[in-house]
């Protein structure tokens, strides 16, 4: 990782191919996936996103989803799973094992549907000339023939967006934007989600977490009237005993730091560790650790031997 270096102000744009897809379809895919995850599918109705875990029987997530419905009239409706790329073919192959004799169809399509990122001041204004309709709400999806546009959460009074589309439609977007945008790569974006509060699993983190110890019941993650799902009694109890011992805290430090990297406390014990880490604009990291909130408290914390230098979320734990 190297310093990101931005004009202050700028529009960015952002190729997301480091992030994966998955297409859920078929007639039984809400029931299945609902008897999957912890967010509520029925939900999706085509005009907005939520995250939502995976997770094994005892409850530790195997994979953060960014998941939304495509309906199609013809074709049917189609659920998309967006997560960390490096965890697409074993999350596809273990969901797959689950099918059994469901009329579900798994498919990746990370490369028919492409991702651009776009953050910053004059973002929605700039989409404007492409798309006769632009998202105001986070989380909110519009879905036009040229694509899709989904308003995401920002930690600053910038608008952030991703946009779906396809193969043929994605040049000419991109060449629409890419004038008035500063073309940044996928440690920029990474840096957005982080300073927006976002977790994510990877394969350093894979089931290390209880959904809430990265905070996804305070990002309406979990939903607890949904009824069954792998992992469901776990989390459950954590959110009904007030158990939830750790949380996932913004916090910076001066040197590199990785996804599972340890976190310790004063005495180096060991209290927690890395979720996402990007450099950011001043030369430092900034980084989400999942910590035990006694030890936050308490003061010191280092990872690698380096101070971590605690930071404001943007919403409250």
């Amino acid at each position: 990782m190297t310093t990101i270096n931005l004009n202050t102000g700028s529009d960015i744009l952002c190729d997301l191919s480091q992030l994966g897809m998955l297409e859920i379809s078929g007639a039984d895919a809400i029931t299945f996936l609902q008897g999957q995850l912890t967010n509520d599918v029925k939900l999706l109705l085509g005009t907005n996103a939520h995250y939502t875990a995976y997770c094994n029987p005892k409850g530790r997530m195997l994979a953060l989803f960014l998941a939304f419905m495509h309906h199609n009239s013809q074709l049917g409706d189609h659920h998309h799973l967006q997560l960390n790329r490096e965890l697409l073919e074993p999350i596809m192959k273990r969901l797959k094992m689950y099918v059994m004799r469901s009329k579900v169809e798994i498919k990746d399509v990370s490369g028919s549907i492409v991702k651009f990122g776009l953050n910053g001041p004059e973002a929605a204004s700039l989409l404007s000339p492409m798309f006769s309709q632009i998202p105001i709400q986070d989380f909110e999806l519009v879905s036009l023939e040229n694509g899709a546009i989904l308003k995401l959460p920002s930690a600053n009074h910038n608008a952030r967006f991703e946009i779906f589309t396809d193969v043929a439609s994605a040049p000419l977007i991109w060449d629409a934007l890419k004038n008035d945008c500063q073309i940044v790569d996928h440690n920029y974006w990474e840096l957005l989600e982080i300073q927006a509060g976002i977790p994510d699993v990877s394969l350093a983190t894979q089931e290390q977490f209880v959904p809430q110890m990265l905070n996804l019941d305070i990002l309406n993650a979990i939903n607890f009237k949904k009824g069954c799902y792998t992992g469901q009694e776990i989390v459950a109890r954590t959110h009904y005993l007030g158990s939830v011992k750790r949380r996932t805290y913004l916090a910076e430090i001066a040197s590199l730091a990785a996804p599972g990297d340890i976190v310790t406390d004063a005495v180096q014990s060991e209290i927690g560790q890395i979720v996402r880490a990007a450099p950011n604009l001043i030369g430092s990291f900034d980084v989400l650790a999942e910590v035990r909130i006694d030890a936050v408290a308490g003061g010191v914390l280092t990872c690698n031997g380096v101070p971590l230098l605690i930071k404001t979320l943007p919403y409250s734990l």
